[in-house]
């Protein structure tokens, strides 16, 4: 897997420790679509493995994620201030 990251992201992701937790995640509503979810802090009761890096980002994904990305693509959002990851750039797991 690479890691695409824009400098925003880089930066944020580098300010809070420079680790990155990514996993899947189905929204309620729309159950067959699987979104990619991502945080600084790994969610509780989950366990990952450190699944690609970059001199400035360690990115972690769930332990039995079967399959990852050619690209793991990495964007800054300003409001609320978050790194959004997408899945060879697309908003949802394909």
């Amino acid at each position: 897997m690479r890691i695409v990251a824009s400098e925003a992201a880089s930066r944020l992701i580098e300010e809070s420790g420079g680790d990155l937790y990514v996993w899947p995640k189905k929204p309620r509503c729309c159950g067959s679509v699987t979104y990619l979810a991502a945080s600084a802090l790994p969610p509780a009761g989950r366990d990952f493995r450190r699944a690609a890096h970059t001199a400035r980002v360690a990115v972690h994904v769930p332990v039995g994620l079967a399959r990852l990305p050619e690209e793991l693509h990495l964007e800054a959002r300003r409001f609320p201030r978050r790194v959004e990851a997408y899945w060879d750039g697309c908003a949802w797991i394909v």
